[in-house]
């Protein structure tokens, strides 16, 4: 798939970078926290839950660091059903610390750097240079910043046991940043192993997911291709979690929440700062099995029910009343009340 930044924004200025990163990184702590609290997702399932969204966390903030004093460069965010930084700029972020060691043998060294702001600040009684607060975020940047705790495109789990009481034996996890909806994706997929021990075969098992399963799709395509592929493998339940959008001031899309929370900020009726967040879960579950193929090699495969879509939404209290007088149809299908989080106080 060819991904452009053409759905993408620049930020007009740093006050806005502040903004914006402010609001992406407490929205996303919000939701972590109330998925928990409202037991939306089991226990094991709320932790690797929470390494995903650590692994996002990390990387945004990456990206903050890296933007901070750069007047050359600016950070693109999605605006179409997303509100998250465009996809380019996860992979930018890559590609930047596979380059590290040549990127740090440019910059100013840091005790040079250090003594020239103290002259600066103390005897020159000088602010410093955007020039050299660049240099020195650059380094923080490149020092810090860790290749494998940014969110790729394609993140893998591993297999592990099955909480007790589960569909199934085992448990593998993956996420993904699907690049049409500029937005990340959690999945889960509870399997019984047709051997001794599923991690035997886990090296088939990541590739397949790789190959079928990183990106947004129609949830029986996805399962029909896994189960397919890995003739092994036996799935009975797989969940898809989908991380936004989050409706704020930041997104321009078409979705009805997103334009009751862009209205309502026009009409002053609820503060810039105002957001809502969708969060959706699809489950799709083995009903029964049936064999095809030959005599000589027949393979098993899983019937499944109909995919069963979980949706809510998480907005501050004055967001809540807002959509449930704008958008009553929306609130009255959700698979639960609207559940309420904190107001971010800028």
């Amino acid at each position: 798939m060819i991904v452009t930044p053409l759905d993408s924004a620049i930020l007009d200025s740093k006050e806005q970078y502040v903004f914006y990163h402010k609001m992406i990184d407490f929205t996303l702590k919000e939701l972590i926290v109330a998925v928990q609290e409202k037991q939306l997702l089991n226990k094991q399932e709320v932790q690797l839950f929470k390494q995903y969204s650590d692994l996002l966390l990390y990387s945004i903030e990456a990206i903050r660091v890296k933007y901070m004093y750069d007047d050359e460069d600016n950070m693109k965010v999605d605006l179409t059903d997303s509100s998250f930084p465009n996809y380019l700029e996860f992979r930018y972020l890559f590609n930047d610390l596979a380059l590290r060691e040549d990127y740090l043998g440019r910059l100013t060294d840091i005790d040079v750097l250090k003594d020239e702001f103290l002259d600066t600040l103390m005897r020159k009684k000088e602010p410093i240079a955007k020039r050299k607060l660049f240099q020195a975020s650059s380094i923080v940047y490149y020092t810090s910043a860790k290749k494998e705790y940014i969110f790729n495109r394609f993140v893998q789990g591993k297999i592990i046991q099955a909480p007790e009481g589960s569909e199934a034996e085992y448990l593998v996890s993956w996420s993904f940043y699907d690049v049409s909806h500029n937005r990340p994706f959690i999945c889960y997929m509870y399997f019984d192993y047709d051997g001794r021990n599923a991690n035997d075969y886990k090296e088939e098992i990541y590739t397949v997911l790789k190959n079928t399963s990183d990106r947004e799709m129609n949830m029986d395509t996805m399962a029909y291709a896994i189960d397919k592929r890995l003739p092994k493998v036996l799935p009975k339940l797989i969940k898809r979690v989908d991380l936004g959008p989050i409706h704020n001031v930041f997104a321009k899309d078409e979705n009805k929440v997103t334009h009751a929370v862009l209205q309502g900020i026009s009409n002053k009726e609820i503060p810039l700062e105002s957001y809502a967040i969708s969060f959706k879960i699809d489950e799709l579950k083995s009903v029964s099995e049936f064999k095809e193929g030959s005599f000589f090699s027949k393979q098993t495969f899983q019937k499944w029910n109909a995919v069963y879509r979980q949706r809510y939404i998480f907005a501050p209290h004055r967001i809540i009343q807002l959509l449930y007088n704008k958008t009553p149809e929306i609130m009255n299908k959700l698979a639960q009340a609207p559940i309420q989080v904190s107001d971010l106080n800028t």
